[in-house]
């Protein structure tokens, strides 16, 4: 069955820059060139939140891997956390000298990696929203910056025409991969830790396999890419182009598999939800759509399937002869029947705690950033006051 739209959203007053889910499917997060970032209810009928606060564009959103918090980084050179609430509070810090396009949290939730238009990438403690350190050998803006699943990597995008790939213990650059035309929109890890995607305004997606620094496939499509996102399968990628297209690859074919379109303009931003049935897409229409992905990764065998060249339905190509280096997967196996079902039980009930904890902790940790800034204002005001006062004594006395 072909993906379906399911529904779209409409409140941005202003091209949508990028789009995310929440882990348990509830919300959706966009941030848009109107300076807003909206938070979406996947319940019908349920209103949606419009967060206020920064002061120019919104580039990025994203949700913690628990979902109690909401990065985004601004053209107004900050990155704030949201609690996604009603009452969306929030706090704000400077984290770059020039416009922020990227946002990411490590899988762990405990760090953020920026990415900016003063042509670096830096990394942050989340709960005290503390710098850490940063990357600094890109030559032109950073478009994207995102960690690999384990946390030990980091992967840049930039208009100097390179994707980096660094180490996040030693700081370093392992290899810069040089092989795109044009400025490199977007880069994201595959599933598996073990490749890299990246998009360009040369029109192509490439994936490179990130052990042996080797381009496994090569997609040319007719026009320029501005976001991807992998399914969490790692089989399939689909992309976002400003020929108004959303387009799913089949990375272990080889193939394109579905053009979509739905978008008025240029599609700016797409991303899969965490399970993979769901992908949402953003555009300059100001729309904010959510589509059903309506296939099964599961249906692929154990083996894959490598093949030199094929010309997709649209005479768009892909090349994927070294796919059996990097894109590996076997059939999810069913569990055993023979397990204990309590064990079960108690292992997802296990899994459910530790998870409320985690969330609770990420937002009492913001909770107490934000009242450590107000902290902060009340403190200024009140050394304000006293100098007024003292001000006033002196022009008393004199």
């Amino acid at each position: 069955e072909d993906p379906s739209l399911e529904r779209h959203f409409k409140g941005h007053r202003d091209a949508v820059t990028s789009v995310d889910f929440s882990l348990n499917k509830k919300q959706l997060a966009s941030g848009s060139m109107d300076s807003c970032l909206m938070i979406w209810s996947m319940k019908p009928q349920m209103r949606a939140y419009r967060f206020v606060g920064h002061k120019d564009a919104v580039m990025c959103v994203q949700f913690s891997p628990s979902g109690h918090l909401v990065a985004s980084g601004s053209r107004d050179k900050t990155v704030r956390l949201w609690v996604p609430s009603a009452q969306g509070e929030s706090t704000a810090f400077r984290a770059h000298t020039a416009t922020v396009r990227s946002v990411h949290f490590s899988s762990d939730g405990q760090s953020l990696v920026t990415a900016s238009d003063d042509k670096t990438v830096k990394v942050w403690t989340v709960h005290r929203q503390k710098f850490v350190f940063s990357l600094s050998q890109h030559i032109n803006w950073v478009r994207c910056a995102r960690f690999s699943p384990d946390g030990r990597l980091i992967v840049s995008a930039s208009d100097d025409k390179t994707v980096k790939l660094w180490d996040k213990t030693s700081r370093e650059c392992i290899h810069s991969f040089c092989e795109h035309g044009g400025f490199v929109n977007h880069v994201d890890f595959h599933p598996s830790g073990t490749c890299i995607a990246a998009a360009g305004t040369d029109s192509t997606v490439k994936v490179w396999d990130v052990r042996m620094n080797r381009l496994l496939q090569h997609y040319q499509g007719n026009s320029v890419v501005n976001s991807l996102s992998f399914h969490p399968s790692g089989n399939y990628l689909v992309t976002a182009s400003n020929d108004s297209t959303l387009k799913i690859l089949d990375l272990l074919e080889g193939r394109l598999l579905y053009t979509l379109h739905g978008h008025q303009g240029p599609a700016t931003c797409v991303a899969f939800s965490r399970a993979g049935d769901l992908f949402a897409s953003g555009g300059s229409d100001e729309q904010v759509m959510v589509w059903k992905t309506n296939f099964d990764a599961a249906d692929y065998g154990d083996a894959v399937k490598t093949q030199k060249s094929g010309s997709s339905v649209d005479g768009s190509h892909l090349t994927g002869s070294e796919m059996d280096h990097g894109i590996h997967h076997k059939k999810t196996k069913t569990q055993d029947p023979g397990r204990n079902h309590e064990q079960q039980e108690e292992a997802a009930s296990l899994v459910n705690t530790l998870e409320h904890i985690m969330g609770q902790l990420d937002v009492l940790t913001q909770t107490v950033s934000i009242l450590e800034q107000r902290l902060t204002l009340t403190e200024d005001k009140l050394k304000e006051c006293l100098e007024n006062q003292q001000k006033i004594i002196q022009n008393k006395t004199n």
